[in-house]
């Protein structure tokens, strides 16, 4: 099967452009202008790697890169109409897999994917797609992707899919807000202990059959929560 890529970028040439040269290569191809589209993306569907533009409108790519990479494995090749070795530097620091200035060639970029590719998939490769399973739902970790028992993706805010990976990656253990919020890296300066029962509340409104009595994020009282279900793991 193709692989998936997504080209992010604001300028709809570029966006053309690599979409053309890498579908004529026998690429899946979705384009997005923004990191807010990129994530619409991500919970919509598989994406095996990602082109990302650094100067984007509102959330720029080397903070975008730095969020992804708190949550999945997914490949990322920056792409920056600026050349300064700092922003490469800074790039790969925060979890990029490469980096390339524009102009390009799209045979640089094809060649850059490829390879990336090619490493993804190795056997035994740390980015195989990790996968935690409960009460038929799957959470597929390198994806930011949720499907429900008849297999149909569901969508997840960016801060509903980290609480929910700190759960099923810690069944069985009392955790209380202060981790939860630590573990969230979207939380903000303002977040409170409201803010995790607030997205608590919302989780179980998704994936417990009676959101009232709930059977997977139990509430500890006086201390925190628990997730009850019973996790697999596959990779």
């Amino acid at each position: 099967m193709a692989a998936t890529i997504a080209i992010t970028d604001d300028d709809a040439v570029t966006r053309e452009t690599l979409k053309s040269y890498l579908m004529d290569e026998g690429f899946t191809v979705r384009l997005a202008k923004s990191a807010e589209e990129l994530k619409l993306l991500l919970a919509s569907e598989t994406i095996d790697l990602v082109l990302l533009d650094i100067r984007l409108p509102r959330q720029d790519g080397l903070t975008l890169t730095r969020e992804l990479r708190a949550v999945s494995e997914i490949g990322i090749i920056l792409v920056s109409s600026r050349g300064e070795k700092l922003d490469r530097i800074i790039g790969l620091e925060m979890g990029a897999d490469d980096y390339i200035a524009k102009p390009f060639e799209p045979r640089e970029i094809l060649a850059r994917v490829r390879n990336l590719l090619r490493r993804l998939k190795a056997p035994g490769s740390p980015r195989d797609d990790r996968r935690r399973c409960f009460s038929g739902w799957t959470l597929y970790l390198d994806r930011m992707r949720l499907t429900d028992p008849q297999e149909q993706p569901v969508r997840l805010t960016g801060a509903e899919f980290e609480l929910l990976s700190t759960f099923v990656c810690n069944a069985g253990r009392v955790m209380n807000r202060d981790y939860l919020l630590t573990a969230t890296t979207r939380r903000k300066t303002d977040a409170t202990d409201r803010t995790i029962d607030s997205l608590v509340r919302r989780l179980r409104r998704l994936i417990e059959p009676d959101p009232a009595d709930p059977r997977l994020i139990i509430t500890v009282h006086g201390t925190g929560y628990l997730f009850a279900g019973d996790v697999t793991q596959s990779a």
